[in-house]
Order: C-alpha cells, then sequence, then structure tokens
C-alpha cells in the first residue's frame, strides 16, 4: 500500500531586502515540498501573518529593522503550535542563539538551492518527529546489581578512564564500560553531540548555551536543578557548524 503524500508546506519569508526575498521566494517554488508561500518585508507584518496561525515554516531573516528575527522566533515559542523556523543571514554570528529558540536550520546568504532543500528536509522531519524513536535499555551494574537505564533519559556522558559515566533527569549517574568515541559515534543519530573531549551531551535536553568571557558552556537537567557542560574550544566551532547546518 502506497504510503500518503504529506501535505505541501505552508511557508512565510521575512526580509526587509526585497531582491533577497524575492530569490527565496523563485528558489521555494522549485521545490514539491512547499505550497503557498507568503512574504513579509518586516518583524511587525511578519507577526501578522504569523498571528493566522496558517504557517507551518518561516524563514526568518536576523537583521532587520525594528523586531529581529531572533525577536520573532522567541515571541513564537509562546504560540501554542508555533511554525518550524530557519533563520536566513549574511553573518553566523547568531547560530548559538538560533538552536536556543530551536530553530531548525541555519542558512547564510546567499542561499544554495541544495542548502534550502536541506533545510526543508529537517523542516519536515521536525514536524514528523512527534511519533517516538525506538529507545534503547541499557544495562548498567552497581554492587552486582543489574539495572536498566532508558537512553532518553540520559541527559550527558562523561569519559572517566576506560568507562563512561551516564548522567540522567532525576539526577542519578551510572558507570558504563564503554568508550565515549564509541558513544559519540554510535548515539549520533539519536541526537547525541560531542561538545568536549570527555563529554558528549544529549541536544534534545539542553537547556540553555551560555557565553560568558570567552567560555561556552551547555545547560542540562539534574533532577531538580542543573548542571554546566563546557563546550571545547574545538567543539564549539563543531557545534556553530552543527547548529549552521552546513
Amino acid at each position: 500500500m502506497t504510503e500518503p503524500t504529506p501535505p505541501a508546506l505552508r511557508v512565510l519569508v521575512v526580509d526587509d531586502e526585497r531582491p533577497v526575498l524575492d530569490e527565496l521566494v523563485w528558489l521555494l517554488a522549485r521545490d514539491d515540498r512547499i505550497g503557498h508561500v507568503r512574504t513579509a518585508s518586516s518583524g511587525t507584518e511578519a507577526l501578522r501573518v504569523l498571528e493566522g496561525g496558517d504557517v507551518d515554516l518561516a524563514f526568518l531573516d536576523i537583521a532587520m529593522p525594528g523586531l529581529s528575527g531572533l525577536e520573532i522566533a522567541r515571541l513564537l515559542q509562546r504560540f501554542a503550535q508555533p511554525p518550524k523556523v530557519v533563520f536566513v543571514t549574511a553573518h553566523d554570528a547568531h547560530a548559538i542563539e538560533a538552536f536556543e529558540v530551536n530553530a531548525v536550520d541555519y542558512l547564510l546568504k546567499p542561499v544554495r538551492e541544495e542548502r534550502l532543500a536541506e533545510s526543508i528536509r529537517r523542516a519536515v522531519d521536525a514536524e514528523d518527529r512527534g511519533v517516538p524513536v525506538a529507545d534503547e535499555r541499557i544495562a548498567v551494574e552497581l554492587g552486582g546489581v543489574t539495572r536498566f537505564v532508558m537512553r532518553s533519559t540520559v541527559t550527558d556522558v562523561e569519559a572517566q578512564g576506560d568507562y563512561v559515566r551516564l548522567h540522567t533527569l532525576d539526577g542519578s549517574s551510572h558507570l558504563l564500560r564503554m568508550t565515549l568515541s564509541h558513544v559519540a559515534e554510535t548515539w549520533a543519530e539519536h541526537d547525541f553531540v560531542r561538545v568536549h573531549r570527555s563529554h558528549v551531551v544529549s541536544r534534545q535536553h539542553i537547556r540553555e548555551v551560555r557565553q560568558s568571557a570567552g567560555r561556552t558552556t551547555i545547560v542540562l537537567p539534574s533532577g531538580e536543578s542543573s548542571i554546566e557542560v563546557d563546550v571545547s574550544r574545538r567543539h564549539h566551532r563543531d557545534l556553530r557548524e552543527l547548529l549552521r547546518g552546513s
């Protein structure tokens, strides 16, 4: 039996530069996954359209006079059913902020057609993410007793010699005989990313990304409180590239 074709995406493109706006609309029209495309040349105009609730995916220019794309995205987080967001910008300085507001992608101008196609794919995948992926029961031993930890509850994995320590949402931790490199490689498809030579974190559980005095840290839940994990300079670049999607 043939699977039903998903409905075409309703798109809003927001940019204060008309040539950029027209080019992006033209590129979107060439993709079969895109349905109706609306445009706005300012943040205020964009909000009026978005409040109508008939937008599945919004392409937002970050640097605009008045209401910026980042400010629009933060306002969208208050919506009951916000559209997916892709940022379009001439600079990559805001990749971390884009991640904090759950953008599905971060495009650099001039936009290439193949990169735009990848952004649309990510938006479609994000729409489908309501169906839970298969979880994994991980066996850990403590004092001769074997317990099981669900991968979906793991917030980060820390290297400890020949072992790794799994930190979980409830604040507990468990030693597992495995290398961090193996975790980084095999759990990448489950949204785990290496941010330091001694840490892999779950992107699903990241609360905040903080930057201060040249230091970047990721905030993760831990029981009733939280913990911070450093992002190394080497992996900070990797993280920015991952968030930018190039």
